[in-house]
Protein backbone atom coordinates (compact mmCIF):
# COMPACT_ATOMS: atom_id res chain seq x y z
CA UNK A 1 0.00 0.00 0.00
CA UNK A 2 1.52 3.51 -0.78
CA UNK A 3 2.00 6.13 2.03
CA UNK A 4 -0.74 6.63 4.48
CA UNK A 5 -2.75 9.68 3.99
CA UNK A 6 -1.21 10.97 7.70
CA UNK A 7 2.09 11.53 5.95
CA UNK A 8 1.43 13.50 2.85
CA UNK A 9 2.22 17.22 3.30
CA UNK A 10 0.37 20.37 2.32
CA UNK A 11 0.63 20.70 -1.69
CA UNK A 12 1.09 17.11 -2.73
CA UNK A 13 -1.25 15.22 -4.77
CA UNK A 14 -2.99 12.44 -3.50
CA UNK A 15 -4.01 9.49 -6.03
CA UNK A 16 -5.12 6.50 -4.04
CA UNK A 17 -7.73 4.32 -2.58
CA UNK A 18 -9.83 5.37 0.92
CA UNK A 19 -12.46 4.26 2.87
CA UNK A 20 -15.57 6.88 3.75
CA UNK A 21 -15.87 6.84 7.20
CA UNK A 22 -18.89 9.25 6.95
CA UNK A 23 -20.46 11.55 4.55
CA UNK A 24 -23.00 14.32 5.39
CA UNK A 25 -24.60 16.67 3.49
CA UNK A 26 -24.80 20.32 3.40
CA UNK A 27 -26.42 23.19 0.91
CA UNK A 28 -23.90 25.62 -0.04
CA UNK A 29 -24.17 29.45 0.19
CA UNK A 30 -25.24 29.97 -3.69
CA UNK A 31 -27.72 27.29 -2.53
CA UNK A 32 -26.03 24.04 -4.69
CA UNK A 33 -25.99 20.96 -2.78
CA UNK A 34 -22.03 19.53 -1.15
CA UNK A 35 -20.97 16.04 0.65
CA UNK A 36 -18.57 16.53 3.34
CA UNK A 37 -16.69 13.56 3.32
CA UNK A 38 -14.61 12.06 6.28
CA UNK A 39 -12.10 10.05 4.72
CA UNK A 40 -9.80 6.86 6.32
CA UNK A 41 -7.17 5.21 5.77
CA UNK A 42 -4.76 2.69 8.41
CA UNK A 43 -2.83 5.88 8.95
CA UNK A 44 -5.37 8.70 9.72
CA UNK A 45 -8.33 10.29 8.06
CA UNK A 46 -9.10 13.61 6.23
CA UNK A 47 -12.04 15.76 5.67
CA UNK A 48 -12.66 16.41 1.54
CA UNK A 49 -15.40 18.37 0.13
CA UNK A 50 -17.51 17.04 -2.76
CA UNK A 51 -19.42 20.44 -4.26
CA UNK A 52 -22.10 19.94 -6.00
CA UNK A 53 -23.43 17.06 -4.80
CA UNK A 54 -25.97 15.38 -6.78
CA UNK A 55 -28.41 12.37 -5.84
CA UNK A 56 -26.19 9.94 -7.36
CA UNK A 57 -23.51 11.17 -5.14
CA UNK A 58 -25.27 10.87 -2.00
CA UNK A 59 -26.53 7.25 -2.79
CA UNK A 60 -22.86 6.05 -4.19
CA UNK A 61 -20.47 7.75 -1.37
CA UNK A 62 -21.73 6.81 1.99
CA UNK A 63 -20.03 5.11 4.96
CA UNK A 64 -17.87 2.05 4.68
CA UNK A 65 -17.48 2.75 1.16
CA UNK A 66 -14.74 2.24 -0.08
CA UNK A 67 -13.50 4.82 -2.96
CA UNK A 68 -10.88 5.80 -5.85
CA UNK A 69 -9.82 9.53 -5.33
CA UNK A 70 -7.11 11.84 -6.59
CA UNK A 71 -6.80 15.10 -5.11
CA UNK A 72 -4.16 17.68 -3.54
CA UNK A 73 -4.02 18.41 0.29
CA UNK A 74 -4.72 21.75 1.46
CA UNK A 75 -5.11 23.17 4.64
CA UNK A 76 -8.08 24.57 6.41
CA UNK A 77 -8.10 26.44 9.66
CA UNK A 78 -5.27 24.85 11.19
CA UNK A 79 -6.16 20.94 9.41
CA UNK A 80 -5.25 19.21 6.42
CA UNK A 81 -7.79 18.90 4.16
CA UNK A 82 -8.53 16.96 0.44
CA UNK A 83 -9.93 19.11 -2.25
CA UNK A 84 -11.24 16.70 -4.87
CA UNK A 85 -10.38 15.86 -8.21
CA UNK A 86 -12.04 12.77 -9.41
CA UNK A 87 -13.80 10.15 -7.04
CA UNK A 88 -16.03 7.02 -8.25
CA UNK A 89 -16.47 3.51 -5.41
CA UNK A 90 -13.84 1.28 -6.25
CA UNK A 91 -14.29 -1.51 -8.07
CA UNK A 92 -13.78 -5.36 -7.49
CA UNK A 93 -11.33 -5.75 -10.30
CA UNK A 94 -9.13 -3.01 -8.48
CA UNK A 95 -8.12 -5.46 -6.12
CA UNK A 96 -8.45 -3.38 -3.17
CA UNK A 97 -10.19 -4.55 0.31
CA UNK A 98 -11.91 -1.87 2.75
CA UNK A 99 -10.17 -4.09 5.32
CA UNK A 100 -6.30 -2.89 4.02
CA UNK A 101 -7.81 0.84 4.99
CA UNK A 102 -8.74 0.62 8.87
CA UNK A 103 -6.41 0.86 11.16
CA UNK A 104 -5.94 -2.02 13.95
CA UNK A 105 -4.49 -2.04 17.20
CA UNK A 106 -0.90 -2.95 17.50
CA UNK A 107 -1.46 -6.17 19.20
CA UNK A 108 -3.93 -8.84 18.62
CA UNK A 109 -7.04 -10.26 19.78
CA UNK A 110 -5.57 -13.62 21.31
CA UNK A 111 -2.90 -11.66 23.53
CA UNK A 112 -4.97 -9.02 24.92
CA UNK A 113 -7.52 -11.75 25.99
CA UNK A 114 -4.62 -13.35 27.42
CA UNK A 115 -3.97 -10.55 29.43
CA UNK A 116 -7.70 -9.59 30.66
CA UNK A 117 -7.64 -13.13 31.83
CA UNK A 118 -4.60 -13.40 33.76
CA UNK A 119 -6.14 -9.96 35.52
CA UNK A 120 -9.03 -11.88 36.27
CA UNK A 121 -6.96 -14.45 37.46
CA UNK A 122 -5.23 -12.50 39.78
CA UNK A 123 -8.56 -10.63 41.44
CA UNK A 124 -9.32 -12.44 44.97
CA UNK A 125 -12.95 -10.47 45.54
CA UNK A 126 -15.57 -13.14 44.48
CA UNK A 127 -18.43 -10.44 44.19
CA UNK A 128 -16.26 -8.07 41.66
CA UNK A 129 -14.26 -11.25 39.74
CA UNK A 130 -17.84 -12.85 38.94
CA UNK A 131 -19.43 -9.60 37.89
CA UNK A 132 -16.12 -9.16 35.68
CA UNK A 133 -16.26 -12.48 34.20
CA UNK A 134 -19.88 -11.63 33.49
CA UNK A 135 -19.40 -8.92 31.30
CA UNK A 136 -16.33 -10.53 29.88
CA UNK A 137 -18.13 -13.56 28.68
CA UNK A 138 -21.00 -11.88 27.31
CA UNK A 139 -19.20 -9.50 25.09
CA UNK A 140 -16.52 -11.17 24.82
CA UNK A 141 -16.35 -10.78 20.83
CA UNK A 142 -17.32 -7.30 20.62
CA UNK A 143 -14.90 -6.34 23.43
CA UNK A 144 -12.11 -7.86 20.91
CA UNK A 145 -12.94 -5.71 18.23
CA UNK A 146 -14.82 -3.15 18.87
CA UNK A 147 -13.05 0.77 19.11
CA UNK A 148 -12.66 2.61 22.10
CA UNK A 149 -13.91 5.95 20.61
CA UNK A 150 -15.26 7.94 17.36
CA UNK A 151 -12.70 9.88 17.15
CA UNK A 152 -9.76 11.29 19.53
CA UNK A 153 -8.44 7.71 21.13
CA UNK A 154 -8.52 4.66 20.35
CA UNK A 155 -10.72 4.78 17.60
CA UNK A 156 -9.38 2.00 15.47
CA UNK A 157 -10.45 -2.01 15.46
CA UNK A 158 -9.54 -3.85 19.04
CA UNK A 159 -9.38 -0.45 20.24
CA UNK A 160 -11.39 -0.63 23.47
CA UNK A 161 -9.46 -3.93 24.37
CA UNK A 162 -6.04 -2.37 23.92
CA UNK A 163 -7.44 1.08 25.97
CA UNK A 164 -8.20 -1.31 29.01
CA UNK A 165 -5.32 -3.75 28.73
CA UNK A 166 -3.06 -0.51 28.91
CA UNK A 167 -5.07 0.91 31.92
CA UNK A 168 -4.63 -2.26 33.61
CA UNK A 169 -0.46 -2.14 33.13
CA UNK A 170 -0.87 1.20 34.51
CA UNK A 171 -2.57 0.35 37.27
CA UNK A 172 -0.38 -2.69 38.45
CA UNK A 173 2.11 -0.03 38.31
CA UNK A 174 0.44 2.36 40.57
CA UNK A 175 -0.53 -0.83 43.10
CA UNK A 176 3.53 -1.10 43.58
CA UNK A 177 3.91 2.56 44.15
CA UNK A 178 0.93 2.59 46.24
CA UNK A 179 0.33 -0.74 48.46
CA UNK A 180 -2.98 0.45 49.79
CA UNK A 181 -5.34 1.05 46.77
CA UNK A 182 -8.01 -1.40 46.48
CA UNK A 183 -6.64 -3.27 43.24
CA UNK A 184 -9.41 -5.75 42.20
CA UNK A 185 -12.22 -2.72 42.55
CA UNK A 186 -9.26 -0.34 40.37
CA UNK A 187 -9.29 -3.75 37.74
CA UNK A 188 -12.70 -4.41 37.94
CA UNK A 189 -13.76 -0.50 37.17
CA UNK A 190 -10.97 -0.35 34.23
CA UNK A 191 -12.75 -3.42 32.47
CA UNK A 192 -16.46 -2.36 32.85
CA UNK A 193 -15.76 1.53 32.72
CA UNK A 194 -16.56 1.56 28.83
CA UNK A 195 -17.98 -1.56 28.20
CA UNK A 196 -21.52 0.88 27.02
CA UNK A 197 -19.69 1.43 24.11
CA UNK A 198 -20.61 -1.71 22.79
CA UNK A 199 -24.13 -0.65 22.64
CA UNK A 200 -23.17 3.86 22.09
CA UNK A 201 -21.10 2.78 18.98
CA UNK A 202 -22.88 1.55 15.85
CA UNK A 203 -20.03 -1.05 14.87
CA UNK A 204 -16.37 -1.67 14.08
CA UNK A 205 -15.44 -0.62 11.20
CA UNK A 206 -16.86 2.96 10.40
CA UNK A 207 -18.29 4.08 13.78
CA UNK A 208 -21.07 5.99 14.82
CA UNK A 209 -23.68 7.10 17.43
CA UNK A 210 -26.57 4.71 17.76
CA UNK A 211 -29.86 6.00 19.50
CA UNK A 212 -29.37 4.88 22.27
CA UNK A 213 -25.59 6.23 22.84
CA UNK A 214 -27.10 9.68 21.35
CA UNK A 215 -29.89 9.57 24.11
CA UNK A 216 -28.56 7.42 27.10
CA UNK A 217 -24.79 7.71 26.44
CA UNK A 218 -22.38 4.51 27.80
CA UNK A 219 -22.36 5.96 31.19
CA UNK A 220 -25.81 5.55 32.43
CA UNK A 221 -26.41 2.49 30.07
CA UNK A 222 -23.22 0.32 31.97
CA UNK A 223 -24.01 1.55 35.32
CA UNK A 224 -27.89 0.01 34.63
CA UNK A 225 -26.39 -3.40 33.53
CA UNK A 226 -23.97 -3.41 36.31
CA UNK A 227 -27.27 -3.49 38.79
CA UNK A 228 -29.33 -6.12 36.33
CA UNK A 229 -25.97 -8.26 36.32
CA UNK A 230 -25.64 -7.79 40.17
CA UNK A 231 -29.16 -8.95 40.44
CA UNK A 232 -29.10 -11.83 38.34
CA UNK A 233 -26.36 -13.37 39.75
CA UNK A 234 -27.36 -12.37 43.37
CA UNK A 235 -25.21 -10.60 44.60
CA UNK A 236 -25.88 -7.53 46.94
CA UNK A 237 -23.47 -5.34 49.43
CA UNK A 238 -21.48 -2.45 48.79
CA UNK A 239 -19.18 -3.87 46.10
CA UNK A 240 -21.99 -3.48 43.26
CA UNK A 241 -22.98 0.52 44.34
CA UNK A 242 -18.92 1.09 44.46
CA UNK A 243 -18.50 -0.47 41.15
CA UNK A 244 -21.57 1.32 39.77
CA UNK A 245 -19.79 4.59 41.06
CA UNK A 246 -16.19 3.36 39.63
CA UNK A 247 -18.18 3.50 36.15
CA UNK A 248 -20.72 6.63 36.62
CA UNK A 249 -17.73 9.21 37.77
CA UNK A 250 -14.87 7.73 35.12
CA UNK A 251 -14.75 11.05 32.90
CA UNK A 252 -14.37 13.22 36.33
CA UNK A 253 -16.25 16.36 36.01
CA UNK A 254 -19.91 17.08 34.57
CA UNK A 255 -18.59 18.94 31.89
CA UNK A 256 -16.50 16.16 30.86
CA UNK A 257 -20.05 13.53 31.11
CA UNK A 258 -19.58 12.31 34.74
CA UNK A 259 -22.80 12.37 36.00
CA UNK A 260 -20.96 12.28 39.13
CA UNK A 261 -17.42 13.41 40.26
CA UNK A 262 -15.71 10.78 41.87
CA UNK A 263 -16.10 10.19 45.47
CA UNK A 264 -13.59 6.96 46.30
CA UNK A 265 -10.19 6.71 45.88
CA UNK A 266 -10.14 3.85 43.42
CA UNK A 267 -12.45 5.85 41.47
CA UNK A 268 -10.21 8.85 41.28
CA UNK A 269 -7.57 6.27 40.02
CA UNK A 270 -9.63 4.56 37.45
CA UNK A 271 -10.62 8.96 35.71
CA UNK A 272 -6.75 9.49 36.11
CA UNK A 273 -5.45 6.31 34.34
CA UNK A 274 -8.77 6.64 31.52
CA UNK A 275 -7.30 10.27 31.08
CA UNK A 276 -3.48 9.38 30.98
CA UNK A 277 -3.70 6.54 28.46
CA UNK A 278 -6.52 8.62 25.81
CA UNK A 279 -3.96 11.67 25.70
CA UNK A 280 -1.37 9.70 25.50
CA UNK A 281 -2.73 7.89 22.79
CA UNK A 282 -3.57 10.89 20.91
CA UNK A 283 -0.14 12.35 21.20
CA UNK A 284 2.05 9.14 20.22
CA UNK A 285 -0.06 8.38 17.37
CA UNK A 286 -0.11 12.50 16.48
CA UNK A 287 3.89 12.50 16.84
CA UNK A 288 4.54 9.50 14.87
CA UNK A 289 3.08 11.64 12.27
CA UNK A 290 5.84 14.01 11.45
CA UNK A 291 9.38 14.44 11.71
CA UNK A 292 11.87 16.15 14.99
CA UNK A 293 11.56 19.72 14.97
CA UNK A 294 8.08 19.87 13.49
CA UNK A 295 4.85 20.56 15.52
CA UNK A 296 1.79 18.20 15.36
CA UNK A 297 -1.53 19.27 13.68
CA UNK A 298 -3.67 21.50 16.56
CA UNK A 299 -5.35 18.26 18.28
CA UNK A 300 -8.59 19.25 19.48
CA UNK A 301 -9.55 16.82 22.11
CA UNK A 302 -5.97 18.47 23.98
CA UNK A 303 -7.07 21.80 23.99
CA UNK A 304 -6.43 22.69 20.53
CA UNK A 305 -2.73 22.31 21.11
CA UNK A 306 0.14 21.42 18.71
CA UNK A 307 2.49 19.12 19.96
CA UNK A 308 6.32 19.77 19.27
CA UNK A 309 8.66 17.26 18.53
CA UNK A 310 12.19 17.94 19.74
CA UNK A 311 15.27 17.20 17.66
CA UNK A 312 17.54 15.80 20.41
CA UNK A 313 17.68 12.04 20.76
CA UNK A 314 16.93 9.89 24.23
Amino acid sequence: MKKGIAYYNVGEIFDYYMLVKSATKGVASNGKPFLTLILKDITGEIEAKLWDATQEDEELFHSEQLVKITGDVNQFRGRSQLKIHTIRPAQPTDGVKASDFIEKAPVDKEELMSRLTEIIFEMKNPNLQRIVRYFVKKYQDDLLTYPAAVKNHHEYVSGLAYHIVSMLNLAKQLKQLYPDINADLLYAGIILHDLGKLKELSGVATPSYTLEGKLIGHIPMMVEEVGQAARELQIEGEEVTILQHMVLSHHGKAEWGSPKAPLVREAELLHLIDLIDAKMNMLNRSLEKVKPGEFTERLFAMENRAFYKPVFDE
